[in-house]
């Protein structure tokens, strides 16, 4: 049973360093964006090892074993009777590469297989994939104006509503949760990578927030995480649906604290490479 969802952000791409539309298209991590992924891989793969012990214990087969001439074989049965084998992993991710490529930089520390589900696809940005805020400005300014007070004037454009992608990751969100795959009693965290708009309407969507309102969520950073605990029951009552509570939102490992994580290293940015900057709307 599904008791944990994480949502993680790929990390950053050309297009995020220029603020470029991204949506749909499909673009790579940078270089910036593969170690910011790498060091949330390693952060994340370290809290859930328990993942790599669970994966171990139901194919026994993939643990290393010495050659012929050891004293003794690896014993199996430790990662089968170990606690942390009864708790399991599922990782899927959007079929975008960047998000592809970020779910790899923590499944793969732990052995764990991706699959990909086009469902957590970005928010289609429709006309305006591709181009910067100046750009979209400059060609459609009253429907800029209108995208940015959040009074639908994207939508126009082809843009996808936040309603509407919120709707639609809720809903691949709620499938997932009540697969038949997971309904077997192992507790289970379901880690989907994905993106940022799709990440902040879904979970809005999730909580009943409207994803224009006040009380709407804030942007995601590249490379972060949210974890919202799922509940089945009440006080021992089975709900209808379940209930979910955000616990961690727009989190980054504990170097974001002390690294330019919107950067990265300085050893990492060549002399044509500019500097991110916050955006301006």
């Amino acid at each position: 049973m599904i008791d944990e969802v994480m949502m993680l952000r790929h990390g950053r791409t050309q297009y995020n360093l220029e603020h470029r539309l991204q949506g749909q298209i499909d673009v790579p991590l940078d270089i910036v964006g593969q170690w910011q992924v790498d060091q949330t891989g390693f952060a994340l793969a370290s809290r859930y090892y328990w993942a790599k012990v669970n994966r171990l214990a139901e194919h026994p087969e993939a643990i290393a074993q010495p050659g012929p001439d050891a004293a003794e074989r690896t014993d199996t049965r430790q990662f089968e009777e170990a606690p942390a084998a009864g708790r399991r992993m599922v990782v899927m991710t959007s079929d975008l590469f960047r998000a592809q490529q970020t779910a790899h930089a923590f499944a793969d520390i732990l052995g764990l297989p991706v699959t990909c589900d086009q469902r957590l696809r970005e928010r289609s940005f429709g006309e305006w994939e591709g181009m910067t805020r100046a750009e979209i400005k400059a060609v459609a300014a009253d429907d800029y104006a209108s995208w940015k007070q959040h009074t639908g004037g994207e939508t126009k454009h082809g843009v996808e509503s936040r309603a509407a992608v919120g709707q639609r990751g809720a809903d691949a969100v709620r499938a997932l949760v009540i697969d038949s795959a997971y309904s077997d009693s192992t507790p289970t965290t379901l880690m989907l990578v994905t993106h940022g708009s799709w990440i902040t309407a879904t979970i809005s969507n999730l909580l009943e927030l409207d994803p224009d309102g006040m009380n709407a969520l804030g942007g995601m950073r590249n490379a972060c995480w949210c974890r919202l605990k799922v509940r089945h029951s009440v006080n021992g009552t089975p709900t209808e649906q379940p209930l979910w509570e955000l616990e961690e939102y727009n989190k980054a490992p504990a170097i974001a604290d002390s690294a330019d994580w919107e950067n990265g290293p300085t050893d990492l940015r060549g002399p044509h490479m500019p500097s991110w900057q916050p955006i301006v709307w």
